[in-house]
This record gives C-alpha cells, structure tokens and sequence, in this order.
C-alpha cells in the first residue's frame, strides 16, 4: 500500500496536461438520504471539474490527451456515442490546447439534431462526422480512417479513445479516490462504499485507488452499456498495466471488480430508463443538484436499488459519484417530460 502523497508521486511522473479545477466539492445529501432511507449519502461533484460543463472524462483526458501531446500530435481523434460526454471534453480540450479536434460518432436516434453535446462539439471547433455503424466498438475502422486521412494531410494525429490508453485514463480516478479521501478524513467521515457509473476506465481508477491506498471500501459500478467482451476482464487489464506503470506490489482479481449492467434499461445504451429518470428527478427535487438520464440517473438508481437489497446498509456511509453528463438533458427533452 501507498500513502497518497506516495500515489501522487508515482502518477506525476507520468505526462499530463492540466485541464480540469480540482479538488472536486464533497457533499452530504441530507433530503436524499431520507428519501433513500439510508444509507448516508455523500456526492462527489465531478461534475464541476470545469471543463465545457464538467464531468468525469475531464480527470481521464488530463492523462491520455497526455499521451497524445508527449507524442507531438497535432490533432486529437476520438469516437463514440452521438451524445458522448467524452467528445464533448475531448473537443473541449484540444480548443483549451490549441489543437484539432476530429471526431467520429455512431449515427443514432440522436443524430437528427445539433443538441446537447452534438451542439457542444460544434461550439467547441471540433469536426464531427456521422458513421453508421451498429455499436461503438465498430467505430475503431473509421477512428484509424480518420487518423490515415490527417498524416496524408501531413499532421501529426493521435487517437485518444484506444484500449491502450485507459490505463492512463484510470490514473485520474486513482487520484481522485485519493481527493475523496482527504476530503472524508477531513469531515472526520469513513467511507463504507462509492457508487459511480462506468464502463471503461473511471472504475478501474477507483478500485486501484482504494486498493492501494488501503481505504477498505466497496467499489460500486453501475454499467451505462454492455460491451460484446468480458468487461470483469477490460477491467483486471486496466489495473494490471497500472501496476506495471506505477511499480506498485499489487495484485487484482475478478472478486475485486463489482460492475452491473441491470440498470441500462429496457432499450439499452443511449435511451432513458423509468428508474433513471424518477432517480434524476429525486436528486434534483431534494438536493438540487441535476444528474443526466443515460448515466448519472441509471447510478443513481443502481444505488437506490442496492439500498433496497440491504447490499448497501442503512448505517453505512456511501460516496456517489456524480459523472457529469447533464449537457445531454437537452437532447432527451421529450422523454424526461414523459411525451416519447
């Protein structure tokens, strides 16, 4: 195990750009909390990291945008859903770098309109292109299309959404784990669990985090997609090059990664689900504060689920980890209102 000045240390010496306003706040949900029952509920507010309206993709890109700049490119390319939150900082960081921005996204129900982030990549100068694959793991052949058709150019491209790169991703959430810790020690506050919503590299970040730095909590992640491959084994992959990155003695398993995908919903990745949205709007009707309904809202409900199970105990204290993501609301205007 690591103190977490020796984690910080380790990680500084890996490339990072600055881009996000850190620490992130800590909160205690009183109102939430007894609406849910238990447990005591405190929110991580990474949606305030401060990058074009926030979220947890800022913390990640401080490292693999990292990578791109230590390599000289001149142009980042990324690719995912046609609201993604990760084009959205993405086009957001490069215009905060200097650099281009092109990105690829899957043509989908959302694609119709330049709302929500589609409209914020706009804003943002990045050149976003349509492709009309079934999922997002298709996307890798038009990623590297687009990568071949900026060296013809005679730039210097880097693809920041690669497998390879989320082991540095992950690093982000190592070191906010490490924030999170701080900021609960300070309240004079333990933490039984955390709660968060992630399919690539936000939980891995965690369970390194808490892992090596001894903290003793449950890491929860509530999965906003289902991906063809064995995402316990993405997962054990990501944390075992974080290992080898970082020089730490520290072994993973499959025990140690908890990660569910029964909270999408009916109609999967990119549609609101009813538990999402009534969990969105608990949030927002007793704390004020505003999730998104593809991902936040989905935790949220995984959460308040949990609860219910007694998998999370009415006397423990829990950590929700608020992703970010509320751009997207404007593009799902119709189904929070209940008119799709």
């Amino acid at each position: 195990m690591l103190t977490v000045y020796e984690l910080r240390s380790r990680i500084s010496k890996l490339p990072r750009v600055s881009l996000g306003h850190f620490p992130t706040p800590i909160e205690f949900c009183p109102r939430l909390t007894e609406a849910v029952g238990g447990p005591r509920i405190f929110i991580k507010r990474d949606d305030c990291t401060g990058l074009a309206f926030g979220g947890n993709k800022t913390r990640q890109l401080e490292f693999t945008v990292g990578q791109g700049v230590h390599h000289e490119a001149d142009v980042l390319i990324g690719g995912a859903g046609s609201q993604s939150n990760h084009c959205r900082q993405l086009s957001a960081a490069a215009a905060k770098l200097g650099l281009e921005c092109r990105i690829a996204v899957v043509e989908d129900h959302k694609t119709e309109e330049s709302k929500g982030n589609l409209l914020l990549d706009d804003l943002l100068g990045a050149s976003v292109q349509t492709v009309d694959v079934p999922t997002q793991e298709e996307l890798d052949v038009a990623k590297e299309q687009v990568a071949s058709d900026v060296r013809s150019e005679g730039k210097n491209p880097f693809v920041v959404m690669k497998p390879e790169n989320r082991p540095y991703g992950a690093m982000g959430y190592a070191l906010a784990v490490a924030e999170m810790s701080e900021q609960m020690d300070a309240l004079g506050e333990r933490v039984d669990a955390i709660v968060g919503c992630s399919g690539s590299c936000t939980q891995p970040g965690m369970i390194f985090g808490n892992k090596v730095l001894g903290l003793g909590a449950r890491v929860y992640g509530i999965a906003p997609i289902e991906w063809s491959y064995d995402i316990k084994d993405a997962f054990l992959g990501v944390l075992t090059r974080m290992v080898e990155l970082l020089g730490v003695d520290l072994a993973f398993d499959r025990e140690d990664v908890w990660n569910s995908p029964d909270y999408i919903g009916s109609e999967g990745y990119g549609y609101c689900s009813e538990a999402g949205n009534e969990a969105l709007r608990l949030m927002a009707t007793t704390e004020g504060v505003i999730l998104d309904p593809i991902y936040t809202g989905k935790a949220l409900s995984g959460l308040i689920d949990l609860a219910k199970k007694g998998e999370l105990g009415s006397d423990e204290t829990v950590v929700f980890l608020h992703t970010g993501g509320t751009p997207a609301l404007f593009a799902y205007t119709e189904e929070l209102l209940g008119k799709a």
